[in-house]
């Protein structure tokens, strides 16, 4: 005959000759009582098991009822229909499902969901790392995983996030290098010599304009009599749909009837990255000459014109490709002579200069769309490095240190 420990909860011997226990722990999305069955060899234990059960009914940890998930059916079933735009952007949704296609569902995806440990996360990080891939895309995979699992237990299907206890991958901060003056002037040199938008460098230089923000710039951001410049949108990188039926035998992007299904800009993420700066009266002259340069290759282009009011055009009025203007920076540096950098480290230089003119750190956030302090400590060694060099220069000059 079963007993009642606590209430709804009941504990008997079954004919199989196991304790057996069930208890309520709330109730299921039809109405009827969602009850959970636990058995063990002895009372005591399966009483001990009914416990634990009425604890996390009581704590609201209870599993929620239905199908058992495995990592690889919640991972797809989170990327196709939670986390996708426009409740997030279409460059996060891009990377990922890079990493739960490419990394986590055949890392890890066998797994039952509410069976998965931090111990399978740090395996996981650590193969990747093991067969070349960089501690700063396995960081990205565990903060990919914890987006999922938290939604995971937000909706019941798990009673904690796994994720949140393993130990992430160390990521080393990169060294800032930014361009000494000389060598921003020989990159300015060279991209005079480039057919059009060459003052494109001269805003990444002067601005420190993420690439994002540089291309995603329309005339009706910029007001030239005031000498000012407003940042409000990021360029897109491209995405596209066959519009063959996927008959030309080609990859999306090269097909012939090719169609665009990811919008050119979109706004800046974060309420720092949406800001006014004050340009440099010179940088005035360059974008007004760049302006007239435009205007002679609308009136070449006449009706294959696309007018988009972008700033920085292809020579028919469309906005330029970020990989494009990625390869050109690239060639940029070959034609001045100058170290391979990333496109980034312009940034990193504007950024420079204006800590080494003696620019209040908040004037700097502004500039720059910084929204932590964090980032101006990044460039203090940089900034006291070269301070230190312009002292000892001052130093031998004014004094005879030999004596």
């Amino acid at each position: 005959m079963g007993r009642k420990p606590n209430g709804a909860s009941t504990v008997y011997l079954g004919k199989d000759g196991y304790w057996h226990g069930r208890v309520i722990v709330g109730v299921k999305d039809d109405g009827r009582s969602d009850r959970r069955h636990v058995q063990a060899k002895t009372e005591a234990e399966v009483i001990r098991k009914v416990r634990e059960l009425e604890r996390a009914r009581d704590d609201g940890n209870v599993r929620k009822a239905g199908q058992r998930w495995t990592v690889a059916k919640w991972l797809t079933h989170w990327i196709e229909h939670i986390a996708i735009p426009p409740a997030i952007r279409e460059n996060s949704h891009a990377s990922y499902r890079v990493d739960v296609e490419t990394h986590l569902i055949p890392g890890i995806g066998a797994h039952r969901l509410d069976r998965l440990t931090p111990e399978h996360l740090e395996k996981l990080y650590a193969k990747m790392q093991r067969e070349g891939k960089s501690a700063g895309t396995a960081h990205h995979v565990h903060r990919t995983i914890r987006a999922a699992l938290n939604v995971a237990v937000r909706r019941g299907h798990l009673t904690r996030n796994p994720a949140m206890l393993a130990k992430a991958p160390t990521v080393v901060e990169e060294e800032v290098e930014p361009y000494e003056v000389d060598e921003v002037k020989r990159l300015m040199k060279a991209a005079e010599a480039l057919p059009r938008n060459s003052t494109r460098w001269a805003v990444a230089l002067a601005l420190g304009l993420r690439q994002s923000e540089a291309l995603g710039l329309k005339w009706k951001d910029i007001d030239l009599d005031k000498g000012t410049l407003r940042v409000r949108r990021g360029r897109q990188r491209p995405k596209y749909e066959h519009g063959c039926g996927e008959t030309c035998g080609r990859k999306a992007g090269y097909c012939p009837q090719r169609k665009q299904v990811r919008a050119d800009t979109a706004e800046t993420k974060s309420l720092a990255g949406r800001r006014t700066i004050g340009l440099p009266g010179q940088l005035v002259t360059l974008l007004r000459r760049h302006r007239e340069e435009q205007d002679a290759d609308r009136a070449n282009a006449w009706n294959l014109w696309q007018e988009g009011g972008w700033v920085f055009a292809t020579a028919t009025g469309g906005p330029l490709n970020p990989n494009t203007d990625y390869h050109q920076w690239k060639d940029l540096l070959k034609a001045a002579g100058l170290r391979d950098a990333r496109l980034h480290d312009a940034r990193h230089t504007a950024a420079t200069v204006l800590l080494i003119l003696g620019v209040p750190e908040r004037t700097v956030m502004a500039i720059m769309g910084w929204s932590s302090t964090g980032m101006t400590r990044r460039y203090q060694h940089v900034t006291d490095t070269i301070r230190h060099s312009v002292a000892k220069q001052v130093d031998g000059l004014l004094w005879d240190t030999e004596h």
